[in-house]
């Protein structure tokens, strides 16, 4: 099944969700990307699931099953969130390697 790789989330609580098309067997992600899948579900609207790449696997983030035709405002919140706390969390890792680094750890 295709997904998508979240590239940027506007700041605007109707803003757009601007993604990347990822062909279906793509390797795992990158530290902190995230993948968005949808389908639609079985009776109506979309079945949405997001996966975070942590380190070594990626895991689901968010499922919402079933979602309404305009889905995307409803997992906006949960994705700006996430990829705020993703980046802050690969900027610390890099300030820590290179802090080993410098002092030769």
């Amino acid at each position: 099944m295709p997904s998508a790789l979240i590239q940027r989330i506007s700041t605007r609580p109707d803003g757009p969700l601007d993604v990347t098309w990822l062909a279906a067997g793509t390797p795992r992600l990158p530290l902190g990307r995230i993948r968005l899948r949808w389908e639609p579900a079985s009776r109506s609207g979309w079945d949405v699931t997001v996966h975070l790449s942590l380190t070594t696997a990626e895991v689901l983030l968010g499922s919402w099953p079933a979602a309404p035709d305009d889905w995307p405002r409803l997992v906006r919140p949960t994705l700006y969130k996430v990829t705020g706390l993703c980046a802050a969390l690969v900027f610390a890792a890099d300030a820590l390697n290179l802090s080993n680094r410098l002092a030769g750890v």
